[in-house]
């Protein structure tokens, strides 16, 4: 079935399909990884500077800089299976090929389907064995455990989180073309420093509907070069205190995308992370395997691995708990 060759393939699929992944991917922050732990190291602490005169001593004492996070990796497949009745009504290469091209491309739409469910979850779908995505890595309230590592003790870890009804009251309680421009001004000002910023912002139709009235009145930038908007993606383009982030809708039916919320992320520290013999590979060597007691060949591609983030400073969530207030 010549499903073995399709692994780049596959990969570019569900990319193109998944702004925050073609962002990971064209960055080469898609990474393998080898044991039985995806291992994440971190920078916790920085050598602090020193001023001296002359003679003075100079102080070099042990400091811990690194540290590791950790992440169980998530495993998925989609399957693939004709029937021989299937295969011998349409015998010979010419005839084969429009069925199991129909085959393929119902097996990437459910991939591609899946990962940006999983994106959006926090890791406990289908009894915990979902990826761990933005509702784990950047979540409403973040005090949980991620990377192995527990955010209500250790609040180094955490992102931020915004709750447009109650955490911008000299601006407003609402989310509209007058407050949103304010509100996400404030949100990137408090997780830039520097060059680091949120780069990618996803936004929610009731965000990306206000952002885009909102520029109706000012001025709308909005470019398809070398961003997400070159594969059709609907992008604006933020302009403030963080620099420039691109906007990406994430509404549309059947949207994963969590209502009234934007996500600001810095794609910079965000890692794919995944298992070099299972990137979107076969399961089975040649066209599938055979079951004993079936007329039939079946089929999986299959992915290993999990999605990990290095700095969380540069991450947040902005939500709506009461949108109808």
């Amino acid at each position: 079935m010549a499903l073995e060759d399709r692994s780049t393939a596959w990969q570019d699929l569900v990319s193109d399909n998944i702004p925050l992944f073609d962002v990971l991917r064209r960055k080469g922050l898609w990474e393998s990884y080898s044991g039985p732990r995806i291992r994440q190291t971190l920078l916790i602490d920085l050598p602090g500077i020193q001023w001296y005169r002359d003679y003075d001593f100079l102080q070099n004492a042990p400091r811990e800089l690194f540290n590791d996070a950790y992440w169980t990796p998530k495993q998925a497949a989609v399957p693939i299976s004709l029937s021989m009745t299937e295969i011998l009504n349409n015998r010979g290469e010419n005839q084969l090929l429009p069925v199991l091209r129909e085959y393929i491309r119902a097996a990437e739409t459910g991939l591609a389907q899946g990962l940006d469910a999983a994106l959006y979850g926090d890791g406990t779908g289908a009894g915990g064995k979902a990826l761990d995505g933005l509702g784990a890595a950047v979540p409403v309230t973040p005090t949980n455990l991620y990377g192995g590592i527990n955010r209500s003790t250790e609040t180094i870890w955490q992102t931020g989180s915004y709750d447009i009804d109650s955490d911008f009251p000299d601006i407003g309680t609402q989310l509209d073309a007058t407050t949103v421009k304010p509100i996400f001004d404030r949100v990137m000002g408090q997780h830039t420093r520097g060059n680091n910023a949120p780069d990618l912002i996803l936004a929610s139709a009731q965000h990306w509907e206000a952002y885009a009235a909102a520029t109706v009145a000012i001025q709308r930038i909005n470019t398809n070069e070398g961003g997400v908007g070159r594969l059709g993606f609907r992008t604006l383009q933020y302009v403030g205190p963080g620099g420039r982030a691109e906007i990406v809708w994430g509404g549309g039916r059947g949207t994963n995308m969590p209502n009234d919320t934007s996500f600001f992320l810095n794609t910079d520290t965000l890692r794919m992370r995944y298992n070099p013999e299972r990137n979107f590979d076969t399961l089975f060597s040649g066209d599938g395997a055979k079951p004993i007691n079936q007329d039939a060949i079946a089929q999986f591609v299959g992915w290993m691995g999990n999605m990990t983030m290095t700095n969380p400073v540069f991450h947040a969530r902005l939500y709506d708990s009461d949108p109808a207030n």
